[in-house]
């Protein structure tokens, strides 16, 4: 009997221990007191204590669980806690939560694309087979023959590069004759053969054409210019020796019949087998234009039946400029 009344005791108590409720806040532990560590010779491991196995809770009992209490994150920075021993402690959890809390630096936008943009540029066709690109040449300089050294013993006309010889003055039929002619063996460097009979102006007429005109227009083809033949000069006639025409400017030493010219190399160019060539004449018609305007008349085979072997060169000067066929 009375072992069942200390029973029935023993459970009432162990019931109402369950059925009470868990405190809010468990008390803070008060910290240890601070001491000096006496150093030991040897530590020894506390002994280890088997937990005692709980009992089994009586069918029908119930436990009310406590609030669960909400976690707050610290709104300042986390502070270290600095113990009384010196060390410093920080709350691991609210150093967590801080973590999370940092904001993430945001990706900068993309730009939009502008309606000009090609999503993808087409691939080039490929080129057909036997394609060529054509490249235009680099036009070469055409070379030109330097004007060579020329010493003044010799000139004529007051002009280094004339070289011949002063005439007596020629007096002639009628209105025929030159004041002062020269004879002209040579101009720029230049052989003038035909020793032609005329007077200063056409002389220097012939040396600026040959120096200006012939030599570019002949470069280094055959080694450059070498002689400029002349088959006419000084004659008291009429124009194409036609009876009661007027007189020719051949007749006052103002013109030059011009046949052709030689080359360094031999290569002889004349007006009458090379004008219409296709190998010089090119060169030969460049010769006739370059004398238009350093001579008031120029005559070729384009001018009439009288010129078709020679070039008709003079200095007559017109109202209306140089005359040039």
């Amino acid at each position: 009997m009375t072992r069942h009344l200390l029973l029935a005791l023993l459970l009432a108590g162990l019931a109402g221990s369950a059925l009470a409720e868990a405190p809010e806040r468990s008390d803070r532990p008060k910290p240890r007191p601070t001491a000096e560590a006496t150093p030991t010779a040897e530590a020894t491991p506390a002994p280890v204590a088997s937990s005692p196995r709980p009992k089994r809770r009586p069918e029908g009992a119930s436990v009310s669980a406590a609030p669960a209490t909400p976690v707050t994150m610290p709104e300042g920075p986390v502070v270290p806690r600095v113990t009384s021993s010196g060390a410093v402690a920080v709350d691991p959890i609210a150093a967590f939560f801080q973590g999370l809390a940092v904001p993430k630096p945001q990706a900068a936008p993309v730009p939009d694309l502008s309606e000009l943009a090609v999503a993808r540029s087409p691939r080039p066709e490929r080129r057909p087979g036997g394609f060529a690109q054509r490249v235009a040449a680099v036009p070469q300089p055409r070379a030109v023959t330097p004007p060579r050294a020329v010493s003044p013993a010799g000139s004529v006309c007051g002009v280094a590069e004339i070289k011949g010889e002063a005439l007596r003055p020629i007096p002639g039929r009628g209105a025929c004759g030159i004041a002062s002619p020269v004879r002209v063996t040579s101009v720029s460097g230049v052989a003038v053969t035909g020793g032609p009979t005329i007077d200063c102006t056409t002389a220097k007429a012939l040396n600026a054409w040959v120096r200006d005109g012939v030599m570019p227009a002949v470069g280094r083809t055959g080694g450059g210019l070498a002689k400029v033949h002349v088959i006419a000069s000084y004659a008291c006639r009429t124009r194409n020796s036609r009876p009661g025409a007027k007189l020719s400017e051949h007749s006052f030493g103002h013109a030059v019949d011009v046949a052709g010219v030689t080359l360094m190399d031999g290569t002889r160019l004349t007006v009458l087998d090379h004008w219409r060539s296709g190998t010089y004449g090119k060169m030969v018609k460049a010769m006739h234009s370059a004398a238009c305007g350093t001579f008031g008349t120029v005559l070729g085979p384009n001018a009439d039946r009288y010129h078709q072997n020679h070039f008709h060169l003079d200095t007559a000067r017109y109202r209306s400029g140089s005359y040039c066929r």
